[in-house]
């Protein structure tokens, strides 16, 4: 079993997400400049260059996005 290493998601409450609305409800967002840095991580992971550090914060961003579909699916099917 290989143990993958990640930044908490909770390490992007402050200044990573925001709510927006849709329609008439309230969801959970990246920001522009964390929705950028996924993308950037995400391309230098399919060019075979990320570093340790930035493949621990590409697996903590995209638990985060994990935790936002389950969130956001909730929400809707509550509204």
């Amino acid at each position: 079993m290989i143990t993958q290493m990640m930044v908490q998601p909770s390490f992007w409450v402050e200044s990573g997400i925001k709510l927006s609305q849709v329609r008439n409800i309230y969801l959970f967002k990246f920001t522009e400049e964390l929705q950028s840095r996924l993308e950037e991580l995400s391309e230098k992971k399919k060019a075979g260059l990320l570093t340790s550090d930035e493949n621990a914060e590409l697996a903590g961003i995209l638990e985060l996005d994990r935790i936002f579909t389950l969130l956001n699916a909730k929400i809707i099917s509550e509204s």
